[in-house]
C-alpha cells in the first residue's frame, strides 16, 4: 500500500506538473524559516498560484468526521474493526487507524461501541506514533465474544485492510473526475509522440478523438505500432484521480485498486522534509491517489472478465478490469483474436459505449450502475468490417487506420532505434534491408522490422564479445529470424512473419 506521505500536498503538485521537486524543497526550506502552509510558502515564492492550490484541495476527498459521515453502516465497519484486531494483533487506534485508513474521530466511536458491546476490554496504556511523534494512548484486547464474532465473521468474508467507500461515493468520485474534464492540446499529443514517428494528419485525426472521451478503433497491418499508439494516448492525461481500495455495495465488499494497475502517487520529498501542510485527518485515506490508469486487456480477454469476480474461498469481490480503467483508458488489444466471439464482446458493450453507464450484478442478485467514464480503445489487424456490422461501427466514432511507414518514414525510424542502440546505420546496411525485404522477399515495410533487427544485432555482438555494429552478416542474420521461409526441394511454399 502507498504511504501516507503521497496524499500530501507538494507530492499531488509535483505529480500535476504543477511544481517540481527543488520547488518544494525550497518551499519546506522557507516555511522552517518563516512558518505558514507550504501552499502559502509555494505562493509566496510564484511557483504556483492560490487557484493551483485551491484545485489540488477541492479535488481530495475529504476525511469523514464521524461514523455517520463515512456513509458505509456502523455495524458493518464494527465488524471490519474486529475481524482487524483478531487477525493483525492490532492493540492500540493508532494501528487501527493505520490498517483501516480511517481517522481518530471515527476509530474512537467504534472502539466505544465495542467497549460498550463488551467484545474488547482496555488493558492500559501503550505508545502510539503519528509521523513520528510518539504518545500514549489505550490499548486494546478482544474478548471471548469478540474473539468468537471475529471467527464468525472470517467465515462470512475474509477481507481485512481498508474500509471500504459507500456506492454512492464512488459514483460520484467517478463523475467528478471525467476524463473529459483534460483538455489534450496538439503540443501535449506531439511531446507524447516525440519518440515515434507519426504522420501529421495522424496526429491531426487523433486529437479530437482523445479530447471527446468515446472509443477509438486503430487497424490496419500489424507490427505498425497499434498498441504503442495507443499505450501513448494512454500516457498524455496528467490529472491525479482518486481510486478508493473498495466499495461496499448491499454488505459487500468489492476491491478496486489494484497497484499491478494503478500508479500511485509516490513522495518525492527527502525523507525528514515531508510536508504536513495536507495533513493525514484531512484526507479520507480510504482513497489513493492516482494517475489516470491505462488498462490493457489482449487475447485473454473473455466475457467473464467482465464481470464481478466472486470468491468463493475469501468472500468478497474484485472489480472487473474496465471498472478499474474508470478515469483512464481501457485498450482491447488485437481485437478479434479474444476466445469470445467479436460480435459477443461488442454487444456486452453496446450500453456502456452508448449510455455511458454500466451495470453491475452481485451472486445475491442485486444490481447496481457504476458511470462508464473511460476513454475505449479497439486495436486491430483484421478489417473492421469482417469484426463488426454497421450498426455498431456507428458506436465507435473516431476510426483511424495505423499504414506502413513510406521510405522516409522507414529511415527516421531506422535512425532512431540505431541511435538508442548505439548503432551506425550507413547508407549501404539501409539499402541491403530494403533490398532483402521489398525485392526478394516482397514484404511491405513496417514499423516493427528496424527494432527487431537492431535487437538481433545486438544480441549476436554481446555473444560474440564485441562492440554493437551492424555488418552484412549480423544483419542477413537478423532477416533470417525476422521471416520464417518453409521451402520444399528448394521451393518456397510460405513465408510468414
Amino acid at each position: 500500500m502507498p504511504s501516507l506521505d503521497c496524499q500530501r500536498l507538494g507530492d499531488l503538485l509535483i505529480a500535476s506538473g504543477l511544481a517540481r521537486q527543488d520547488d518544494v524543497e525550497q518551499a519546506l526550506t522557507r516555511q522552517k524559516e518563516a512558518g505558514g502552509r507550504l501552499g502559502d510558502n509555494l505562493v509566496a515564492m510564484g511557483i504556483v498560484s492560490a487557484t493551483d492550490i485551491e484545485s489540488i484541495l477541492h479535488a481530495k476527498p475529504d476525511a469523514p468526521r464521524s461514523i455517520m459521515e463515512t456513509g458505509v453502516p456502523a455495524g458493518f465497519l464494527l465488524q471490519l474493526l474486529i475481524k482487524a484486531i483478531h487477525t493483525a494483533n492490532l492493540e492500540t487506534p493508532s494501528q487501527m487507524k493505520d490498517v483501516l485508513k480511517l481517522p481518530y474521530t471515527v476509530i474512537n466511536g467504534l472502539l466505544e461501541e465495542a467497549v460498550e458491546r463488551k467484545l474488547i476490554t482496555s488493558v492500559g496504556a501503550g505508545n502510539g506514533s503519528s509521523d513520528g511523534a510518539a504518545f500514549a494512548e489505550n490499548r486494546y484486547a478482544l474478548g471471548h465474544d469478540g474473539r468468537t464474532w471475529a471467527r464468525e465473521l472470517l467465515a462470512q468474508c475474509q477481507y481485512v485492510g481498508a474500509a471500504p467507500v459507500s456506492l454512492t461515493a464512488y459514483q460520484d468520485r467517478i463523475k467528478l473526475q471525467r476524463i473529459t474534464n483534460e483538455r489534450i492540446d496538439q503540443k501535449m499529443i506531439n511531446e507524447a509522440f516525440s519518440d515515434l514517428v507519426v504522420t501529421k494528419q495522424f496526429i491531426e485525426s487523433i486529437g479530437p478523438g482523445i479530447n471527446s472521451g468515446r472509443s477509438i478503433l486503430l487497424y490496419g497491418p500489424p507490427g505498425n505500432g497499434k498498441t504503442s499508439v495507443a499505450v501513448k494516448i494512454g500516457q498524455i492525461f496528467r490529472d491525479i484521480i482518486y481510486i478508493p481500495y473498495c466499495v461496499e455495495v448491499d454488505g459487500q465488499i468489492i476491491n478496486v485498486f489494484d497497484p499491478s494497475l494503478h500508479k500511485a502517487v509516490e513522495s518525492t520529498c527527502p525523507a525528514g522534509k515531508q510536508s504536513a501542510s495536507l495533513i493525514e485527518d484531512d484526507f479520507d485515506q480510504r482513497w489513493v491517489a492516482c494517475r489516470r490508469p491505462i488498462v490493457l486487456a489482449g487475447g485473454e480477454l473473455t466475457l467473464e472478465m467482465l464481470d464481478l469476480e466472486f470468491n468463493s474461498f475469501a468472500k468478497f469481490y474484485e472489480a472487473p478490469l474496465h471498472v478499474k480503467a474508470l478515469g483512464g483508458t481501457f485498450i482491447v488489444d488485437d481485437f478479434g483474436r479474444q476466445f469470445v466471439k467479436p460480435t459477443d464482446l461488442l454487444n456486452r458493450w453496446i450500453v456502456p459505449l452508448e449510455s455511458r453507464v454500466d451495470f453491475m450484478k452481485l451472486h445475491t442478485g442485486k444490481t447496481f450502475t457504476l458511470p462508464f467514464d473511460e476513454l475505449v480503445i479497439f486495436s486491430t489487424n483484421l478489417a473492421p468490417a469482417d469484426l463488426m456490422d454497421p450498426a455498431f461501427l456507428r458506436r465507435i466514432p473516431y476510426k483511424l487506420k495505423t499504414r506502413g511507414p513510406n521510405l522516409e518514414d522507414y529511415r527516421k525510424i531506422f535512425d532512431m532505434i540505431s541511435t538508442q542502440n548505439r548503432l551506425e546505420l550507413t547508407d549501404e546496411i539501409f539499402d541491403m534491408v530494403l533490398e532483402e525485404l521489398r525485392e526478394k522477399r516482397e514484404v511491405q515495410l513496417a514499423c516493427y522490422q528496424p527494432r527487431f533487427i537492431a535487437d538481433q544485432v545486438v544480441a549476436a555482438c554481446k555473444y560474440r564479445g564485441i562492440t554493437p555494429q551492424y555488418t552484412r552478416d549480423l544483419v542477413a542474420n537478423a532477416l533470417a529470424n525476422l521471416y520464417v521461409r518453409e521451402e520444399n526441394d528448394g521451393q518456397t511454399l510460405a513465408e510468414v512473419a
